[in-house]
């Protein structure tokens, strides 16, 4: 058993359960070890089944009773058909905990993300660490720190809470920009300007709310564009890069339109004419295009009114500068008389302003009545242009038909002769394109069946390179496991003593094997010289059995005429009875001797059991639950 137990201890630790080194066999566990260990395999096994148990037990002893309760349902949901309840965890013996830990090792996983999982070098222990101290404190139920036990702080953190405030970050890479095409500027920006990730937030408390929400923003963004590429890039059946191009260049002109329908001149916006200058030289930069009067954009007859009204030439413009220059006052008059001036001056332009503003509007209201009474016109005029060409068309007709009446009959017999000439001509050429129409209906047919053979064809490619790159997806993955995988047996051997030789674990193997033959062959040995021992017990009673028969008759026959030998008959009679006695004694002290070999193994598994600790165990249980029950009696009669 030795073996077996070193076999299941190291599974166990493997699969997480913290095993010191002193311990070398299933004896030695304690009740706590117990169940971490149960639980941690549970976990391994099924972790929504293992998610809700706890790997500690619980200082009440009606909490310890349900922990078990869960633990021994959780074995039987597994498929454990061996006896098992509370007391197997609680009041543990060693032959049912052997046989449910090796059940519990069979079922672990062992070609397993879990198995692939497992450290590789410092960084991924402390990965592994950090995600393990996370399970924990995970599966355990959230306290206040008013409501904390002693056993609660070791697990829950009593330091301070913080709010969740994810600020922007500065990366030193992008996932839509790889750093091999970035500039030698932004590599310079990068290693020599930018600061470290942990000094770019104003509050040091918002650094992993910051990375947190990064990381989960580009890895939304990746997915994203895995998904639309495996539904809609594959299917324009162009590279990433082009498709990519193309998505921008398509973006570039939507946004490139929006913005000229926003840059129109409207009649009602005068006082936009700076911000749509603005916006008409954005467009000129971001569509790549000359700046000034090259974009020609569509007006309405008051937008060109108001232009040739408002644009002045350039000769009067420097009249204009050159009387304002003359106006201008000379350097000997003071200041006050300046000012005087100015606001006059301001007066009067504000009152010009206010004349003309209101002028304006009112032009602009005769102007939208005019075009309103322009468009009815029009429609007016578009209606009486269509009924003066229906009855023309009317007219045209009756002319020709009052031209026809003088001469009825003649008329009717050349409207017979050319209706007749094109019923001909129609079916002539209907029959010509019978002809026509039988090579081009067959043409068309094979040219849409080549169609369709070329979509099946070209769709069970485009099935093909989806399940190829579902292949390689995964195929990355398991070697990415893989990888991981030899990374962990690396590190295992190299924290292995290095002076064990591989051949002595060879020869121990070897020496296992030998000694599992050599008993097979025994037991081969014993089962066979049992066997013949049988066949001649069993010739032999026959023999016997045969031969007193053939006695007993004779015998009979000579008992009847002699004396002596009916005597002797009856001696024979006694000797097989007394031999038939002799034969049972020997069969019961067989029997017997095998019940007290039976006997003597449950004496050994009860005492293995350790029935006596358990029954103490039993009794301060016990106690502890009326003590329970006692304090929580005082505490319903004080409330």
């Amino acid at each position: 058993m030795e073996e077996v137990d070193r076999i299941l201890i190291h599974s166990l630790r493997q699969a997480g359960t913290d095993i010191d080194e002193d311990v070398q066999s299933v004896k030695q566990f304690t009740s706590e070890l117990i169940v971490e260990a149960v639980v941690r395999c549970v976990r391994v096994i099924d972790p929504g089944l293992g998610s809700g148990l706890s790997t500690t037990l619980p200082p009440g002893m009606s909490a310890r009773f349900r922990l078990g309760m869960s633990l021994a349902q959780a074995c039987q949901d597994l498929g454990y058909k061996g006896e098992i309840g509370y007391q197997t965890f609680l009041y543990s013996n060693e032959p049912e905990i052997r046989s449910l830990l090796m059940f519990l090792v069979e079922k672990l996983p062992r070609e397993s993300a879990e198995a692939s999982d497992q450290p590789a070098g410092k960084s991924a222990l402390l990965q592994k660490a950090i995600a393990t101290h996370i399970k924990a404190q995970l599966a355990l139920p959230w306290l206040p720190p008013s409501c904390r036990l002693p056993l609660h702080c070791k697990t829950q953190s009593p330091g301070p809470c913080h709010s969740f405030r994810a600020q922007p970050l500065s990366l030193p890479y992008s996932l839509k920009a790889p750093s091999k095409k970035q500039a030698k500027e932004v590599k310079e920006y990068w290693r020599v300007h930018l600061l470290p990730v942990t000094s770019q937030p104003s509050q040091h408390a918002s650094v992993p709310a910051s990375l947190l929400e990064n990381h989960v923003s580009e890895l939304s963004a990746a997915q994203e564009w895995e998904n639309e590429w495996n539904s809609q890039g594959l299917l324009s059946r162009l590279t990433p890069e082009d498709y990519r191009s193309r998505k921008r260049a398509r973006l570039q002109k939507r946004i490139e339109e929006q913005l000229r329908t926003a840059a129109q001149p409207r009649p009602d916006t005068h006082g936009a004419t700076r911000s749509t200058s603005d916006l008409t030289e954005l467009l000129n930069s971001f569509g790549g295009t000359a700046t000034g009067g090259d974009i020609l954009t569509k007006g309405t007859r008051f937008t060109h009114s108001e232009k040739f009204t408002f644009t002045q030439e350039p000769e009067k413009a420097a009249q204009q500068m050159a009387a304002a220059a003359s106006a201008l006052p000379s350097s000997h008059q003071s200041e006050e008389d300046l000012k005087a001036k100015q606001e006059a001056e301001l007066s009067d332009l504000q009152q010009q302003l206010q004349q003309l503003s209101v002028q304006m509007e009112e032009v602009g209201g005769d102007i939208r009545q005019l075009t309103v009474s322009i468009h009815q016109v029009s429609d007016e005029l578009k209606q009486r242009e269509l009924s003066n060409s229906e009855k023309q068309d009317t007219v045209r007709v009756k002319k020709q038909t009052i031209d026809l009446l003088p001469d009825a009959e003649n008329n009717l017999v050349k409207l017979q002769s050319l209706v007749e000439g094109s019923a001909k001509r129609v079916v002539h050429l209907a029959s010509q394109w019978e002809k026509h129409r039988a090579p081009l209906i067959d043409e068309h047919r094979q040219l849409k069946e080549l169609c369709s053979n070329r979509e099946m064809e070209s769709s069970r490619k485009l099935s093909e390179i989806k399940d190829l790159h579902d292949k390689i997806r995964h195929s990355a993955e398991e070697a990415k496991k893989k990888e991981s995988l030899y990374k962990q047996l690396i590190t295992e051997y190299e924290t292995l003593p290095k002076d064990v030789s591989r051949s002595a674990y060879t020869m121990r193997i070897l020496e296992i094997v030998s000694n599992i033959k050599k008993q097979k062959e025994e037991i081969t040995k014993i089962l066979s010289d049992t066997k013949e021992l049988q066949k001649e017990i069993n010739g032999l009673t026959g023999k016997l059995d045969r031969t007193f028969a053939v006695t007993d008759e004779l015998v009979f026959k000579d008992a009847k005429k002699d004396e002596s030998v009916r005597k002797s008959y009856k001696y024979l009679a006694a000797l097989h009875e007394n031999c038939t006695q002799l034969i049972q004694t020997i069969e019961d002290t067989g029997t017997i001797m095998r019940e007290i070999r039976d006997l003597e193994e449950q004496i050994e598994t009860e005492n293995g059991k350790k029935t006596v600790s358990n029954l103490e165990k039993i009794l301060e249980d016990y106690k502890a639950i009326r003590q329970e029950n006692s304090a929580l009696a005082a505490k319903i009669r004080d409330g």
